[in-house]
């Protein structure tokens, strides 16, 4: 076991925030997460902020985020179908000029076209 109890950390640096997600376990030996928001206030001072996530409520807590995060996807994809139709002309829908249309009709799913598949989850790249 790691020092305070750590079992495992992993951390994910952002613009000026940084979080750290740190599995420890207490002196009972209950395992828990930790997560940790790091955020740089003047280049100098940190403010610190930690949420504490007790193993046996890991399943309710994840559920929770898994449906703020379908939430914040399908609130995206309206908003950007919203700017699209705003903006009919630009080749994504925002504004400026398209370019000239093609006579052929666009490609099918099913027909060889490569369409990607959305799954809907988050996966957080750590920068090293």
């Amino acid at each position: 076991m790691g020092m305070r109890g750590e079992l495992y950390t992993t951390k994910v640096v952002l613009e000026n925030r940084a979080y750290f997600f740190n599995v420890k376990e207490n002196r009972t030996g209950d395992v828990f997460l930790q997560i940790v928001e790091s955020k740089s206030r003047n280049g100098e001072d940190f403010e610190r902020r930690d949420i504490v996530l007790f193993a046996d409520d890991m399943p309710e807590f994840f559920r929770g985020l898994d449906d703020a995060l379908s939430f914040v996807d399908k609130d995206r994809k309206t908003r950007t179908k919203a700017k699209r139709i705003a903006n009919p002309d630009h080749p994504r829908g925002f504004g400026g000029t398209a370019p000239p249309r093609s006579s052929a009709p666009p490609a099918i799913a099913g027909d060889g076209a490569d369409v990607p598949k959305r799954t809907g989850r988050v996966h957080v790249v750590s920068k090293k």
